[in-house]
């Protein structure tokens, strides 16, 4: 009896441990990613983001520092001016009490000047570090995968709790 109840506890706890993790990384990066994110508020989005920021767009096939995705993103924010919304779901989420791994799908919804929404899907892979107390993506990865994303994928995903 003894044998089969403490590897249970050890997975009962670690599993509590890791759940924790993910709700602190949902209020620390996630909540205001998204927010600054549809508000196209750059330096909200980049406070997110760890100064030693590995940024790998797979689609353009570049990798791009803090600074770069900063410029990037600036440029992008201040040239337009359409209504945008991005919307997050995981695959899997893996979190230590420091570093943290999470596999999702997002969705981006672009209202034109024509009132019409499009949306786009994808596929992002993050590694998450926590700096001074604080997560922060610290690796950023995504792409289109070849347009096999969509609304199916994007629903049977877990979105956040």
């Amino acid at each position: 009896m003894k044998r089969i109840f403490v590897p249970l506890l050890v997975l009962v706890s670690s599993y509590g441990f890791s759940q924790d993790q993910q709700k602190e990384i949902d209020a620390q990066v996630w909540t205001p990613f998204i927010e600054s994110f549809n508000l196209r508020n750059t330096e909200g989005f980049m406070a997110v983001h760890s100064k030693d920021l590995v940024r790998a767009p797979r689609d353009s096939k570049v990798i791009l520092n803090f600074d770069q995705y900063k410029r990037e993103n600036a440029d992008g924010d201040s040239r337009s001016k359409s209504k945008r919304t991005i919307e997050l779901r995981f695959l899997e989420r893996i979190a230590s009490e420091t570093q943290a791994f999470e596999i999702g799908v997002y969705k981006t919804t672009v209202t034109g000047s024509n009132g019409e929404p499009r949306s786009f899907y994808g596929k992002f892979h993050v590694v998450h570090r926590k700096e001074n107390g604080v997560w922060k993506i610290l690796v950023d990865s995504d792409s289109s995968e070849g347009g096999t994303v969509g609304e199916k994928i994007f629903q049977e995903a877990k979105p956040m709790q």
